[in-house]
């Protein structure tokens, strides 16, 4: 199957067959998107295939899945005193761990907003992964700015092969065929091939690098290419290998960096500074650090509910890529929010080092510790009567702070829960 693809003639298709059937997902969005990964999960849901099933937070249908603060243009309050008493009240450790924002909008007219060490600077992990999926969106919308349906069909019609930008990578990801309903997890591989739209959903849902390697790679190539992306396989292999790495890099810089201050936001607060593995560092090397601070990433959220990331479209993909992950961990992971909606991004960074009495795990470095978590919290999912959004950015050492995330977590819905905005 050939890469190019004629998108005038497509995208009419593509608008017939929307006007016949119903726009339905996260979970039901198979035949919307392409997703196959979200066939496999309705089909667990209703137990016909084995696989991690979703809460009952996890399963609205796409209607009840939109921004809910389109059409406003407010930028984040001042923050409340009170409020953020409050807020710290509930950390637990050494506060100088903590960077974090929290925004109530449980009541729209009287938003309240806390923050704690909120311009605190660190490198964010995997939620740098907004920042990409931001970027490949806004490329799009300038090569097709009066054209969705274009945008929708090379989503989710452009097949990408992995090549070196995807390795490596030990996150597995969920390989479904809808045909023999089979399951595959393992991680990515040369040779494997998924459309656009596929590729975004496993970076962002098992946050697999090797799938944020491929989709930088083609945000990158529809900057180059724009009208006449996609380019064949030999075109972008001699792209990569005959371009001057310093043009590279500026085409980097052109990409992840320029979408950020276009969208309203700073980027001296909120950066992905390198593609997200070994071989895509190797292909185009990158102009600097990756980070992000609590109050940056906040404003991301905000933005995006506003239907301020690119544009209404653009945002509202991003906040329904980020609903339905393979399954919830961390921050989303806690029984609190299980009849809430959420939508989740997760980041880390650990590091260890030789200290007596100390066995180094997973997500408990003593060295650096970075956890990091945005999250819209809708609660419950039907019906919502709490809204709020929260931003972490934290180094706590030695303790497991994904364990920690989910206890901060649920102290922060109680919170909420127990006293909700005055209307």
């Amino acid at each position: 199957m050939s890469r190019s693809t004629s998108v005038a003639a497509a995208a009419i298709a593509a608008a017939a067959l929307a006007a016949g059937t119903a726009a339905a997902y996260p979970l039901d969005g198979y035949e919307e998107t392409g997703i196959r990964r979200l066939e496999g999960s309705r089909l667990a849901n209703e137990g016909v295939v084995k696989d991690v099933k979703q809460p009952p937070g996890a399963l609205l249908p796409l209607k009840d899945v939109d921004l809910r603060l389109f059409g406003k243009t407010f930028d984040l309050p001042p923050p409340d005193p009170g409020f953020t008493r409050e807020i710290t009240a509930i950390l637990t450790g050494g506060m100088d761990a903590y960077g974090l924002a929290v925004l109530d909008l449980s009541d729209p007219a009287h938003p309240r907003y806390a923050e704690h060490r909120g311009d605190h600077k660190q490198n964010v992990g995997s939620v740098g992964k907004l920042v990409v999926v931001l970027c490949l969106l806004q490329a799009l919308a300038d090569v097709y700015s009066n054209d969705i349906e274009a945008r929708r069909h090379i989503l989710k019609n452009t097949v990408v092969t992995a090549d070196g930008f995807s390795q490596s990578d030990s996150h597995t990801v969920r390989i479904f065929d809808p045909k023999t309903r089979t399951l595959t997890r393992r991680p990515v591989q040369i040779g494997d091939r998924a459309t656009l739209y596929e590729w975004l959903d496993w970076m962002l849902s098992p946050s697999s690098n090797s799938a944020g390697g491929m989709v930088m790679r083609e945000a990158m190539l529809v900057r180059q290419f724009g009208t006449r992306y996609p380019p064949s396989e030999e075109e972008i292999k001699r792209f990569f290998d005959a371009t001057p790495k310093s043009e590279l890099t500026a085409l980097f810089e052109k990409t992840f960096f320029e979408p950020v201050a276009r969208n309203g936001l700073d980027p001296n607060g909120l950066r992905q500074g390198s593609v997200f593995t070994a071989g895509g560092k190797q292909k185009v090397p990158g102009p600097g650090d990756s980070y992000g601070t609590a109050r940056e990433l906040m404003r991301y959220l905000l933005r995006l509910e506003q239907g301020r990331l690119v544009d209404a479209f653009s945002s509202r993909e991003i906040k329904r890529l980020l609903y339905v992950t393979e399954r919830r961990i961390r921050y989303a992971s806690s029984p609190a929010l299980a009849d809430a909606a959420v939508y989740f991004k997760s980041g880390s960074l650990f590091q260890c080092a030789p200290e007596p009495g100390f066995v180094c795990r997973p997500y408990a470095g003593n060295v650096r510790n970075y956890m990091n978590s945005t999250a819209i919290i809708e609660s419950p999912a039907v019906g919502a009567r709490l809204y709020y959004m929260s931003t972490l950015v934290t180094n706590i050492l030695r303790k497991n702070s994904a364990a920690e995330h989910q206890a901060l977590a649920t102290r922060l819905q109680q919170l909420i829960a127990a006293k909700p905005a005055s209307k």
